[in-house]
């Protein structure tokens, strides 16, 4: 906690630096969130190429606004807000052209399926386990794609990202007790279907 404080303290010193115009405050900002955001982008839009272009942008936005933060959450929760806005707004126009996002695209422009990426040593002494694997994984995925962008968001950040429901809720500019609803229906979805492909 004393650490998580620290941090926080930092941060402010930063974030008020950059507010009277110093680029090198903000860019320490980059450098120390710049991991944590291009991580998340690429877990939700599940595209190197994509998470590259919301990191940036995401960047961009924070340092174009950065004169409207007004210390109200940390600066973690802040940016994690706007990529999360960022993807969600990716996800929705992703949704009406109905890609696949088993299929993730890296830096050259080339297509993996990201269910064959996961290794497993054992793969080889038990082929019928590794098979059974890449058969849930598919089915996970399927099942994932089910869930309303705003669904998939919730659920993957609490459950890939550990994040409370309280930050979820700021991020998404809403109440814990919406993004907790959010989440019980995202599961609630996700049981349903696991459950009809058994």
């Amino acid at each position: 906690m004393y650490a998580d404080s620290t941090a926080r303290v930092q941060d402010a010193e930063l974030i008020r630096e950059a507010q009277n115009g110093s680029r090198e405050a903000f860019d320490a900002l980059v450098r120390q969130y710049d991991q944590a955001v291009l991580r998340l982008a690429l877990h939700l839009t599940g595209s190197e190429q994509d998470a590259q272009d919301i990191h940036q942008e995401a960047f961009l936005k924070a340092y174009r606004h950065i004169g409207s933060f007004r210390f109200e959450c940390s600066f973690y929760t802040w940016i994690y807000r706007i990529v999360t806005n960022l993807c969600l707004d990716h996800l929705r126009r992703r949704k009406t052209r109905r890609e696949d996002s088993a299929i993730m695209v890296d830096a050259a422009g080339e297509e993996h399926d990201t269910m064959t990426n996961v290794s497993d040593e054992r793969a080889m002494a038990n082929p019928a386990r590794e098979l059974e694997r890449k058969i849930l994984g598919t089915q996970i995925q399927a099942a994932l794609e089910t869930l309303t962008p705003r669904e998939r968001t919730v659920f993957e950040l609490k459950h890939y990202h550990g994040l409370r429901l309280r930050t979820i809720g700021e991020m998404l500019n809403t109440t814990e007790e919406t993004a907790k609803n959010t989440l019980f229906r995202a599961t609630r979805k996700l049981r349903t279907q696991l459950a009809e492909l058994r």
